[in-house]
């Protein structure tokens, strides 16, 4: 009935696997320090990838041209030193301004809001659209202020988190020299540990996977270095406050796939409303211009065939490692599931391919 053995052994391989899962459980506290370990050093090898895969390029330019990969390497940290001091001199002051203005005006802004909230909800146009006494919006002033606090606070706490920042400090720059460096030697050694007669299938999928890293994270980088002055020169049109801030943090918050879009245009629509109800409009109309223009011309452009991801898949991968793991899982979730995909497209063509076409 159960085709001999075959179904026996596969049930024993599999009360062993849960035996031993169940048993690893009950002595977490001895992986405890390596969980700390791995926590710790996430985000600094998170920076340190994504950095290498941009500079990487530019280091094998100067390498092509006889200039010594170590001296290469120092050269471009020396080039973002000097660009980090124009940072700060330059671009810094005027971001610490708008942000220092924005949490100290906070008070007056969420009066501004209460009072154009009222005016529309005082709207009969607003009012038909909800039963009488269910209108949202005097509830939203509520919410956005206990918004502003948060926002408040989380700023000020910021300074509790300064030994964190010094550690990703210190270790990311130390990491990303020795993967500029040595990188390409850590392929090579994955290469060699397979078997023999698998390994120039191991070397196309290290090849592989390696250029779908790099073009998903240059990509992206263009992508939404283009998304941020389009929206820059929007805002400034339409004389939005704030624009240079909420331009910087819609640009990262991109970088998050999915939710960042959602979560960076709140506070652009909310700082426009405040202005007047046609600044929030427009407001919005840049952002969905500025993200059509991105996704249909500027993403095929720069990805080509490379991304060959379905946004539902996106989504359904976002909203499972925002569950399961928070905001690394989701910013990692997308490479990871290239990398995945890879692996189990080569799988399948070496062992089950032909199995299945003939079956």
């Amino acid at each position: 009935m159960f085709k001999g053995s075959s179904f026996v052994r596969f049930s024993i391989a599999l009360a062993l696997v849960l035996v031993n899962i169940y048993l690893l459980s009950r002595v977490s506290f001895i992986f405890q320090p390596l969980v700390t370990m791995l926590t710790v050093i996430t985000v600094p090898m998170m920076l340190s990838v994504f950095f290498y895969y941009l500079l990487r390029p530019l280091v094998n330019y100067m390498e092509r041209k006889k200039l010594n990969r170590t001296l290469s390497i120092l050269l471009i940290y020396l080039v973002f030193g000097v660009l980090l001091v124009l940072f700060i001199v330059g671009l810094w002051p005027s971001l610490r301004e708008q942000l220092i203005n924005l949490v100290d005006n906070a008070p007056n802004l969420i009066n501004s809001l209460s009072v154009q909230l009222r005016e529309l909800e005082q709207n009969g146009a607003i009012q038909a659209l909800f039963p009488e006494g269910s209108t949202p919006l005097s509830q939203l002033t509520d919410y956005i202020n206990k918004g502003f606090t948060f926002v408040t606070n989380y700023v000020s706490g910021l300074f509790s988190l300064i030994s964190s920042f010094a550690i990703i400090l210190f270790t990311f720059p130390i990491i990303l020299f020795y993967m500029l460096k040595q990188g390409e030697k850590f392929g090579r050694k994955l290469v060699h540990i397979a078997p023999k007669r698998f390994q120039n299938d191991s070397r196309e999928v290290v090849l592989e996977i390696d250029q779908a890293l790099s073009g998903f994270i240059v990509g992206r980088v263009l992508v939404n270095l283009a998304l941020g002055v389009l929206m820059y020169i929007g805002f400034l049109i339409i004389g939005l406050p704030y624009a240079l801030l909420l331009t910087v943090v819609a640009v990262i918050m991109n970088f998050v796939p999915f939710i960042g879009a959602i979560v960076s245009s709140i506070p652009i629509v909310i700082i426009g409303l405040i202005q007047s109800p046609s600044v929030a409009i427009w407001s919005l109309i840049i952002i969905l211009v500025a993200q059509q223009i991105q996704d249909n011309l500027v993403a095929p452009y720069v990805f080509g065939k490379k991304l060959d991801i379905h946004p539902l898949t996106t989504i359904i991968l976002v909203l499972g490692a925002g569950d399961l793991g928070g905001i690394i899982a989701i910013l990692i979730i997308i490479p990871v599931y290239m990398i995945v995909k890879i692996i189990l497209v080569r799988v399948y063509q070496l062992f089950f391919k032909e199995k299945w076409q003939n079956a």
